[in-house]
């Protein structure tokens, strides 16, 4: 692959991640995270979208190459989820909770374009969703830990969203 030349080379901040630990077990905790897993805005979504997306932008190489490095970086995001998952005593399964139960995830939680400015448009929306969800839960969540995490997370989300806002200038 080419490499990018654009002005957010980054796609993970190189701040390192907090080490992952709770104070204490909190199953409100633990169904967030697995919603941040495996939810309709989720880390898992991401995935699947940035996969779709790289295999759909081939003919703009750099295009391809971002969705695919950033999809790595969410890959370890959805890690980090499940690890916080396991620790709240939640079995990390692709699942979220909602009063009728647990539900797995499914790729009909994604939007499936073939233009190029709706794939990336469609991509911005995904990070500032993910970021607004991310903003709420550290409203809920009082673990220092979980905190720092968080927060270290929605800064890689924020530099995506400049990444593909620099996108949507050049190729949308």
């Amino acid at each position: 692959m080419i490499d990018i030349v654009s002005p957010y080379e980054e796609f993970a901040v190189k701040t390192p991640y907090p080490e992952v630990k709770i104070v204490q077990q909190n199953p409100v905790y633990g169904q967030m995270m697995l919603d941040n897993m495996g939810g309709s805005v989720s880390e898992m979504s991401a995935v699947a979208l940035y996969f779709y997306s790289q295999l759909m932008t081939e003919k703009e190489p750099v295009v391809a190459q971002t969705f695919h490095r950033i999809a790595i970086t969410e890959m370890h995001h959805l890690a980090i989820f499940g690890e916080y998952a396991k620790l709240q005593g939640e079995n990390p399964r692709l699942w979220s909770q909602t009063n009728n139960g647990k539900f797995y995830w499914t790729p009909g939680y994604l939007n499936y374009f073939y233009d190029l400015k709706d794939i990336l448009r469609n991509a911005l929306a995904g990070e500032e969703n993910a970021i607004r969800k991310y903003q709420n839960q550290l409203d809920i969540i009082t673990d220092p830990y979980m905190i720092d995490s968080l927060q270290r997370i929605i800064v890689d989300e924020e530099s995506h969203v400049k990444m593909f806002k620099w996108l949507i200038y050049k190729f949308a």
